[in-house]
C-alpha cells in the first residue's frame, strides 16, 4: 500500500507546494500535520488514497487549497469557503484594520453613531462574509450589514455567521440597489477590480470570475460604489475600498469626484497601494 512519504513525494513531483501537500494529506488522514510528517512510513488506506488522488489532481490544476480543505483563516476567524466565494486574502485584512481604527477614533472622540446606538457598518460584496464577520467579532456592539448579488455567496456567509455565533444582517443586493435611503457610518468594499484582459485571471479560473473582474478596465464596480456613496453615508461617514496595486490614483480621483474628503490610500503587506478611503463632509 502507498505510504504518507510516497504520497508527499508524488505531490512534489507534480509541482504541488510541500506545505500544501502536507495540509491536504493531514486532512485526509485525520491527523495533525506534525503527526503526519513524523510517520511518513504510515500506510494509506485505499479510500484515503483515492481521495488523495482526486485532491492532488485538483491542486495540481491550480484549484485553491482552501477549496479542498473547505476553510480559510481570516483576521483570526476560521471561515468555511467553497467555489461560490473568493478565498479571503491576507491583504484584505488591511480594510478591517483601517475600519476598526476609524471606529475606535470616533468613539475616542466622543462621537456617537448618527441617531445614537451602535455604529452602522455595511460590507458591500461580502462573499464569504470575511470583512463583516471580522468587524463584528472584533467589536461586538457594531450593527453590521453585508450584501452580495450572489445568493450562493450569501449562503456561505450565512453559514459562517451562524457557526461563529455572530449576528449580522445579510441582504441580496447589487451594490446599493437594495438599500434605498439607508445610510451608514462606515462602508467597506472589496469589489471585483481585475481588468477583463488581465493575464492573471487564467491562474484564478477556479474562483468566481464575477467576484474578480467586472470586465473592461476593472473599475466599473468601484465607479458604481463611489458614485452613490454620498446617498448612503451619514455626514462624517467613511467609505473604504480595496483595489488593484496600480489603481490607487484613479480611485482617489473617483472618490474625490463623488464629493468625499480626506481621501487617502494605504499600502498592503507588500507595500503596494491597496485600499483607498474618503469621508463624506459634515454640513457647515
Amino acid at each position: 500500500m502507498a505510504t504518507v512519504g510516497a504520497a508527499l513525494a508524488e505531490a512534489r513531483a507534480r509541482g504541488v507546494d510541500r506545505l500544501d501537500a502536507q495540509l491536504m494529506l493531514a486532512a485526509i488522514v485525520g491527523v495533525g500535520r506534525s503527526a503526519l510528517i513524523a510517520h511518513e512510513d504510515r500506510a494509506l488506506r485505499s479510500e484515503a488514497r483515492e481521495r488523495w488522488n482526486r485532491w492532488l489532481d485538483r491542486r495540481a490544476d491550480g484549484e485553491p487549497l482552501a477549496y479542498l480543505l473547505g476553510s480559510k483563516e481570516f483576521h483570526g476567524l476560521q471561515l468555511e469557503v467553497n467555489a461560490a466565494v473568493l478565498v479571503p486574502r491576507p491583504d484584505t485584512e488591511l480594510l478591517v484594520d483601517w475600519a476598526l481604527e476609524l471606529i475606535d477614533a470616533a468613539s475616542g472622540a466622543g462621537r456617537e453613531a448618527v441617531g445614537g446606538g451602535a455604529p452602522s457598518i455595511l460590507d458591500l460584496g461580502t462573499g464569504s462574509g470575511a470583512i463583516a464577520l471580522a468587524l463584528k467579532h472584533s467589536r461586538p456592539p457594531l450593527a453590521v450589514s453585508a450584501s452580495d448579488v450572489s445568493v450562493e455567496a450569501l449562503a456561505v456567509a450565512r453559514g459562517n455567521a451562524d457557526r461563529l455565533g455572530l449576528a449580522i444582517e445579510l441582504i441580496a443586493s447589487s451594490w446599493w440597489q437594495a438599500f434605498a435611503e439607508r445610510r451608514f457610518d462606515l462602508v467597506v468594499a472589496n469589489p471585483p477590480y481585475v481588468a477583463g484582459d488581465d493575464p492573471h485571471l487564467a491562474a484564478l479560473r477556479h474562483e468566481p470570475q464575477a467576484a474578480l473582474t467586472p470586465g473592461g478596465d476593472g473599475l466599473g464596480a468601484i465607479r458604481a460604489i463611489a458614485a452613490d456613496a454620498h446617498r448612503h453615508l451619514h455626514p462624517g461617514g467613511w467609505l473604504l475600498v480595496e483595489h488593484g496595486f496600480d489603481q490607487a490614483r484613479t480611485v482617489r480621483t473617483l472618490l474625490e469626484a463623488a464629493g468625499l474628503a480626506d481621501v487617502t490610500t494605504r499600502a498592503d503587506l507588500a507595500g503596494h497601494e491597496r485600499a483607498t478611503g474618503g469621508r463624506l463632509p459634515r454640513p457647515r
